[in-house]
């Protein structure tokens, strides 16, 4: 799993979506675009971005009724929402702002000034650190996670995980507290490689608990589980 900032683009214009990923993967962020509402509410889920930058005037679903639905989900709840626009009358800054959006930016927008912006908004955000980057080791009391080398150690010894076993836990790790449910572990962990079930989660789960300490994963009971220490 990727330790990169995750930033979704949303617009319907692709000059504007590719002029906004060039500048951003320059800066070494993670990016994914959807070209409309219905597009990024399908993609959201699992790429779990950190920043959606969103296009308030796209045709069929617009960027308030986007941001309303996604506002709507508990796991978006972290998830900064900045809107793009072109247009500058106060009610639509005022109705994005009401909505849930946390920002807005004015097309058009020099990239220097962009890319300030961007890592100004993304020092917000609680799972980031002051420069807006995801920090490469994580410590939940005796457990250290490092997510570019894709080791684990408990006690300062190394645990060997399979590929599966870090992917799970990273994402736990990716908020901890939160209880990621069944569906959003199967989405975010196997995606569309194949098909499995809720079986092979609990699988990986209790090798988890084995390798790691059963103290650190918490079941919520039909629900799903957390990283809790």
């Amino acid at each position: 799993m990727a330790n990169k900032t995750r930033i979704l683009i949303v617009d319907d214009e692709e000059d504007i979506t590719e002029f906004l990923r060039y500048n951003l993967e320059k800066e070494d962020y993670e990016v994914e675009v959807a070209m409309d509402g219905e597009s990024a509410l399908k993609i959201a889920p699992r790429f779990d971005p950190h920043l959606v930058i969103l296009d308030i005037m796209m045709p069929g679903m617009d960027g308030i009724e986007v941001c309303d639905r996604m506002r709507s989900m508990p796991e978006f709840n972290n998830t900064i929402i900045v809107f793009l626009t072109a247009r500058s009358e106060s009610f639509t800054q005022i109705t994005a702002l009401e909505t849930g959006g946390d920002d807005y930016i004015q097309k058009p927008i020099k990239p220097n000034v962009f890319k300030s912006r961007i890592k100004a908004i993304l020092r917000r955000h609680p799972g980031l650190n002051q420069e807006g980057q995801t920090s490469s080791v994580s410590k939940f009391g005796d457990l250290e996670i490092n997510f570019e080398k894709f080791m684990v150690f408990v006690k300062g010894e190394e645990v060997q995980l399979a590929r599966k076993e870090f992917e799970l836990l990273a994402l736990l790790a990716s908020k901890p507290g939160k209880v990621f449910k069944r569906n959003e572990i199967l989405s975010k962990v196997w995606g569309e490689e194949v098909i499995v079930g809720d079986r092979t989660i609990d699988v990986h789960i209790r090798k988890l608990r084995e390798k790691i300490g059963g103290e650190y994963i918490a079941t919520l009971k039909g629900v799903g589980y957390k990283l809790d220490y």
